[in-house]
């Protein structure tokens, strides 16, 4: 019997093509095909939940345009690492919904970069009716993939992004289980929160190729399991029953002689990776092509050793690109 493809996945829409977290994005990546889209949450002052890769949103929007808003620049640590910007924190949903996006990866990315200034930022509950309608125009169920940026920063500031979600999932009808929702975090003790909160879904818990999580730094210190460990079978050993998979950075999976999957498997996680992109700027240096960064390499080969890895799910920056491969 044929092995079952892996779920293909829009890492933010479809940032290939449009700058990422735009309602165009979305909207291109489910018309291209994706099984499921993926948000990245951060929280505003007055508590919204809005979609951007972090919560500094200087690289993403126009809001260094903005002369009302000058003032607010400043310099914060975030989990652990000091950032010079605008953070969504500090801003309402009302200023927030003043600014316009742009693509982060200019010179990678020229001709998403020339759609920079046409839409407004989107909140979590924009993508999730976005999908809903969707999943009815295309006539096939889509999943979302939430991914809770920095919880253990926002929680420290007031702004616990577990019953901000809470609300928002149940407000919005995608916390019964009757539509297909995934949560991922690479902080494992939101995850927890959540289920315990009674939201149904599957939950996977983000692997960096190095490092330790920043919720457990703050509360183990050194002694905090580093991400290397956790996908060793002792530290797999330990998800079991705390989450539903595993999400790993592609590196983990290109390493020879890696057997980060059939461990995985034999715990009963599924694993998904993270991320599938064809430019040489973002591709292992064995499968990079002539020309600059944002030429195609040989994306092909790279894309061939995550499938046969047997991985269960894929993040794509071109979802018309992944659903062609991962579904051949």
């Amino acid at each position: 019997m044929p092995r079952r493809s892996p779920l293909v996945i829009g890492h933010r829409g479809a940032p290939g093509y449009r700058p990422e977290h735009s309602r165009s994005s979305y909207e291109l990546a489910l018309a291209m095909g994706v099984d499921a889209v993926e948000p990245d949450v951060v929280a505003t002052k007055d508590g919204v939940l809005v979609v951007r890769h972090e919560n500094e949103i200087s690289g993403t929007t126009d809001v260094a345009d903005h002369p009302e808003f000058a003032h607010r620049r400043t310099t914060k640590r975030v989990d652990g690492e000091a950032l010079t910007g605008w953070f969504t924190e500090d801003f309402t949903w009302e200023e927030l919904s003043r600014l316009r996006g742009r693509e982060r990866l200019p010179e990678v990315r020229a001709s998403s970069a020339s759609f920079d200034g046409a839409q407004g930022i989107l909140r979590l509950r924009d993508v999730l009716d976005i999908v809903r309608d969707g999943s009815a125009e295309h006539g096939r169920e889509i999943g979302v993939v939430l991914e809770i940026k920095h919880a253990t920063y926002f929680a420290s500031i007031g702004l616990d992004p577990a019953p901000l979600i809470e609300r928002e999932l149940r407000d919005a009808g995608w916390a019964d289980g009757e539509l297909p929702l995934i949560i991922e975090s690479f902080e494992s003790t939101v995850l927890g929160d959540l289920r315990d909160r009674g939201i149904v879904a599957a939950y996977v818990y983000l692997i960096e190729a190095s490092g330790r999580p920043y919720d457990r730094l703050v509360a183990e210190g050194r002694q905090a399991l580093t991400y290397k460990a956790t996908v060793q079978p002792a530290g797999l050993d330990r998800l079991v029953g705390e989450v539903d998979g595993i999400s790993v950075d592609k590196r983990m999976l290109l390493a020879r002689g890696n057997t980060i999957v059939a461990e995985a498997h034999a715990r009963g996680l599924t694993v998904f990776t993270w991320t599938c992109r064809p430019e040489n700027a973002f591709l292992a240096a064995e499968f990079r092509g002539g020309g600059g960064r944002g030429d195609f390499g040989d994306y092909e080969a790279e894309w061939g050793v995550i499938a046969r890895s047997g991985v269960d799910g894929v993040f794509v920056d071109h979802p018309d690109l992944g659903v062609a491969f991962f579904r051949s």
